[in-house]
């Protein structure tokens, strides 16, 4: 939980303005030592009040006399050089808050002539504004217009540097090597095998014919022998088969 912050206000109640000394002063002394530790540097206090008929001194009545003789031993313009009293301090307070009013005065002056640039250009009349607003409002139109030129020479700067050159593509990818796909059916084999089934069938039908034929050759010459033996010539106008006929060569049963 955050601490409330305490008004910077006379204490009206005498009870409770003797409880705030009492612990403030405590806090200022604590204060006080910590600043001599840390920075090692002689401080000292002291402290009258109303409640008490002899000041409180801090760190001891000796120690302070030490301090405010080599205090005034320095130049009058070193001794005066950061020293305040109640009134120059005030002084200083309220200096620095009329500064701050003024600042947030004049960030509201702007604001509000700010809308007043708004609205006019929708529109609205300028015909209740004196030669004060006028003024403001001329202030306020300049600053606007000097931003925006101050944003388009950006712009154009940004425009005429060249974009950075794009990166090289990627190497291409090798093609695959091309797959043969060998697809053997059933069918297929089934059909390659009758094929050749049927052409050794077929070479063993010619084998076979072709050894007839021989046989049948050889039984023609001896029967050819034999007929020259039986009185047949070479002259003779008849041969005893017709060479034209070959379906009785296939059809004859030979043994």
């Amino acid at each position: 939980m955050t601490r409330k912050k305490v008004k910077l206000a006379y204490i009206t109640n005498d009870s409770s303005r003797k409880a705030t000394f009492k612990k403030r002063k405590k806090g200022l002394l604590k204060k006080v030592s910590e600043l001599s530790t840390l920075c090692d540097i002689k401080t000292c206090a002291i402290i009258y009040s109303p409640y008490d008929t002899q000041p409180e001194v801090w760190p001891s009545p000796m120690e302070v006399q030490n301090i405010i003789s080599k205090f005034k031993m320095m130049p009058e313009m070193d001794q005066s050089k950061k020293m305040v009293n109640q009134e120059s301090f005030l002084r200083q307070r309220i200096a620095k808050s009329e500064e701050q009013l003024k600042k947030q005065q004049r960030d509201n002056r702007e604001k509000e002539m700010t809308q007043v640039m708004y609205r006019s250009l929708v529109g609205e009349g300028l015909q209740n504004l004196n030669i004060v607003d006028l003024n403001d409002l001329g202030w306020v139109i300049d600053k606007s217009i000097k931003e925006i030129d101050e944003k388009i020479k950006s712009l154009l700067e940004q425009q005429a540097v060249p974009p950075p050159p794009p990166p090289p593509p990627p190497p291409a990818a090798a093609a695959p090597s091309p797959q043969v796909v060998t697809i053997t059916s059933h069918a297929s084999r089934t059909t390659k095998q009758d094929m050749f089934n049927d052409e050794a069938a077929a070479r063993s039908t010619n084998t076979d014919l072709a050894t007839d034929s021989s046989q049948s050759q050889q039984w023609l010459m001896d029967l050819l022998k034999s007929n020259d033996n039986m009185g047949f010539g070479r002259n003779d106008d008849m041969l005893p088969y017709s060479l034209h006929t070959n379906n009785f060569w296939s059809n004859f049963p030979f043994p």
